[in-house]
């Protein structure tokens, strides 16, 4: 008879189930988002005003805080997902013998970017949830609105 392994207690942190390249190039954040970058399925979101590489445990620190300020109101959509495996050498390794191995994931996001969409909830209530999520995130954000033609509207507070 196996042996059950232990489930582990909360959500498994989001990554792709699987990729064409294990080890990518860093790349360059500069720019706008260009895509993204509008409300689009909730009322209420969190804009992104400056360029990082948001990791999985953040993105989930951050629905964390949100889920449990509405109290399961609402509905949240997670806008950006971490598909970039960031690499990492052992401590105390030499320099040389090639890139490191995996060690977590990131999504780049550049400013402009909608993270979060929220909707079901009055407004004050998805604006205090979204403050409380930008406080688990390294980057500077905004809470934006959905305007009457659909639309969102920034508002810098």
């Amino acid at each position: 008879m196996r042996k059950r392994l232990p489930e582990k207690k909360g959500r498994i942190v989001q990554q792709p189930k699987r990729v064409k390249f294990r080890k990518v190039q860093k790349g360059r954040r500069r720019g706008q988002a260009n895509s993204g970058n509008t409300i689009i399925f909730g009322d209420f979101g969190l804009q992104a005003v400056e360029a990082a590489w948001l990791t999985a445990r953040q993105i989930e620190a951050a629905r964390r805080a949100i889920t449990h300020y509405v109290r399961r109101g609402g509905h949240v959509w997670i806008r950006v997902f971490p598909d970039k495996p960031v690499t990492k050498k052992a401590a105390e390794t030499r320099m040389g013998s090639g890139k490191g191995a995996p060690d977590h994931w990131v999504a780049v996001v550049k400013p402009g970017r909608v993270i979060f969409e929220m909707t079901g909830v009055a407004e004050e209530v998805a604006k205090e949830a979204m403050r409380l999520a930008s406080h688990k995130l390294p980057i500077d954000t905004k809470f934006v609105a959905r305007e009457a033609g659909g639309a969102a509207i920034g508002d810098n507070g």
